[in-house]
């Protein structure tokens, strides 16, 4: 039985670069189909005759299939071991990558986009649960890796818009997903070579609280992506936001009583894991709403080709690498407060810059926001992943990595959504929907501020 629980681990450790690396690789795959997506909206539009709506599912089928199963994905990867988790993963998103890039209609690309979303739930999770478990004797290596993971997914959500644009401008809208397929396959021969993760076969899975979660959250995002097309007094608007609420109530009581529950009350004993949860939720929200509509702006309002729009996005990417890699230093030196507050300035910054935005704003003005905001998140988003797992024990570093994940994924399904919501109704929308939005990110933001500051002030 013990070595159920603790499989025999090679003793010779394996290079911090080479672990790192291929825990990455599912990251990198998995944030770059977040964002990919949005720059080819207008010409799979054009190609299946479909409007706002319709790409909402297309976007948020796979945010959301990502965001239900992760905290189930979080639990298997302590029960079965996360090397086993990780590369089931890898095989599940390269074989969903070719179904999209082989899609005939809407339909079969939202499905194929929600075993996408399975994919990535299953790898997200247990990648960090490995990096956790290899670098867990040394805090600054766990510290360092964690930030270069973080930065490989941020240059990846910030970058999937200009290979989308090339790959677009290049052949495609299809190839944005057969370019996946390479990645995944790499991963996989990696994964081989990583040690054994620690199992924990006496902790049991939680079945009906991983149906009440996928019930809750699904329907109430169809609802509100919905909501504009059949109207908020329509029986199934304002019925799915009633039953998702109780689905919920119904997921906190199961959660409560169960011997396993997929959603562990004790995690949310320490106020630095509230509060960093809180971070997680309110950045994706901002982020992926807003992307979402500016994708449909550059392209829509302002006219630009899908090449060209991608590579507006290329001060995203920049912004990401160089502030991702500066927070590892500064957590290093300063702890994690430092570069959260810091980043949450930036990046409310750079969010109250894009009400500039209107039909003839020209590059160089929206050129301070597409910089500031990365800068920001990539600042404090590395600081806010290495305090989420310093707060919770070994044995809880998957769930509380797919928590974290978790709730990011669902808060970007419901910025989509509503942002999306806003966008729909032509261009005088999308530029409404850009003021909006960038004021109900600060806003946002700045709150959360007040609470990092309050809550964090011993970190």
């Amino acid at each position: 039985m013990e070595e159920l629980v603790k499989p025999t681990i090679s003793k010779e450790p394996l290079p911090f670069g080479f672990v790192v690396g291929a825990t990455c690789l599912g990251f990198v795959v998995s944030q770059l189909d977040v964002s990919i997506v949005n720059i080819a909206l207008p010409q799979i539009s054009r190609s299946f005759s479909v409007g706002v709506s319709t790409l909402q599912w297309i976007v948020d089928a796979y945010t959301i299939a990502f965001a239900v199963l992760m905290l189930s994905a979080g639990g298997l990867s302590d029960l079965v071991g996360s090397k086993r988790i990780f590369q089931v993963g890898l095989v599940i998103f390269g074989i969903a990558s070719i179904g999209c890039g082989l899609a005939w209609n809407p339909l079969s690309l939202i499905g194929f986009r929600v075993l996408q979303g399975i994919g990535s739930a299953t790898m997200i999770p247990s990648s960090l649960s490995i990096l956790n478990q290899a670098f867990a004797h040394d805090k600054k290596q766990r510290a360092r890796a964690i930030a270069l993971w973080t930065a490989a997914g941020g240059v990846s959500i910030a970058a999937g818009p200009i290979l989308g644009g090339l790959l677009i401008h290049a052949f495609n809208w299809r190839m944005i997903f057969y370019v996946n397929i390479p990645i995944c396959l790499i991963g996989i021969l990696l994964s081989i070579r990583l040690n054994e993760s620690e199992r924990h076969p006496d902790k049991g899975f939680d079945i009906a609280g991983q149906i009440t979660w996928m019930l809750a959250l699904t329907v109430v995002i169809a609802a509100i992506i919905e909501w504009h097309s059949l109207g908020y007094k329509n029986p199934l608007i304002w019925g799915g936001l009633v039953f998702g609420a109780f689905m919920m109530l119904l997921f906190f009581r199961i959660q409560k009583n169960a011997e396993f529950p997929i959603l562990p009350f004790t995690l949310f004993k320490s106020a630095t894991f509230n509060v960093l949860i809180l971070l997680g939720v309110v950045l994706n929200y901002s982020y992926y709403g807003t992307v979402f509509v500016l994708s449909l702006y550059l392209q829509n309002v302002l006219h630009y080709s899908s090449l060209n729009a991608g590579l507006a996005f290329l001060p995203l990417t920049a912004g990401f690498i160089i502030s991702n890699l500066i927070s590892g230093r500064l957590m290093a030196h300063y702890g994690i407060r430092f570069p959260v507050l810091l980043g949450l300035l930036l990046a409310t910054a750079g969010f109250a810059g894009l009400q500039i935005a209107n039909f003839t704003t020209p590059y160089w003005q929206l050129f301070i926001p597409f910089i500031t905001i990365p800068l920001g998140m990539g600042l404090a988003v590395p600081a806010m992943t290495t305090g989420i797992l310093a707060s919770v024990t070994k044995t809880l570093s998957g769930t509380a990595s797919a928590l974290l994940n978790t709730t990011r994924q669902a808060a970007g399904a419901i910025g989509v959504a509503i942002f999306g919501a806003l966008a729909n109704g032509g261009t005088e929308a999308i530029v409404h929907a850009i003021t909006v939005s960038s004021i109900i990110s600060v806003f946002c933001l700045l709150g959360t501020g007040a609470f990092i500051f309050k809550y964090l002030c011993t970190v």
